[in-house]
C-alpha cells in the first residue's frame, strides 16, 4: 500500500533528501512544504497519511504546528513525526510528551528513514 507523506522543514536540503529517501525507498508518495503555514494548508485541504515536521522553523515552530492540526478536525487523525537536531533526553521527552508519534533525530540516514518512520507508525513495509 502506497503511503502520502508531507514532509515539513524550512532546509530545501533537508526536504529534498528526505523526499528523494521517502520515494526511492519507501515507495511512497512525498509532497513538501517549507513552512508550518504551508503545512496547515495542505493538510486541511488533502490530509496525508503523515507529516516529518522539522521542530525548529520561523514564524511557526514544529510544536505549534502540531498543536494546530490536533485542534482542527480535519486533520487531528494524522500522525506527526517531529524531525529534530535537538536529541538530548530531556528534549526528547518534551517532543515526546506533546503526543506526537514519534521523534527521529537530523541528519538523518536515507537508507533507514522510510523504515524508522514506518516502524513508529506501525506501517508495514
Amino acid at each position: 500500500m502506497s503511503r502520502r507523506v508531507l514532509v515539513v522543514d524550512d532546509d530545501d536540503a533537508i526536504r529534498e533528501v528526505a523526499q528523494a529517501s521517502l520515494e526511492l525507498v519507501g515507495g511512497w508518495e512525498v509532497e513538501v512544504a517549507s513552512t508550518g503555514l504551508q503545512a496547515l494548508d495542505r493538510c486541511a485541504s488533502d490530509p496525508p497519511d503523515a507529516v516529518l515536521l522539522d521542530v525548529m522553523m520561523p514564524r511557526m515552530d514544529g510544536p505549534t504546528t502540531f498543536a494546530r492540526l490536533q485542534a482542527d478536525s480535519r486533520t487531528c487523525h494524522v500522525p506527526v513525526v517531529l524531525l529534530t537536531a535537538k536529541v538530548q533526553p530531556s528534549e526528547r521527552r518534551r517532543w515526546e510528551a506533546l503526543g506526537v508519534a514519534g521523534v527521529l533525530s537530523k541528519p538523518f540516514d536515507p537508507l533507514t528513514l522510510s523504515d524508522q518512520v514506518a516502524e513508529l507508525l506501525g506501517w508495514d513495509q
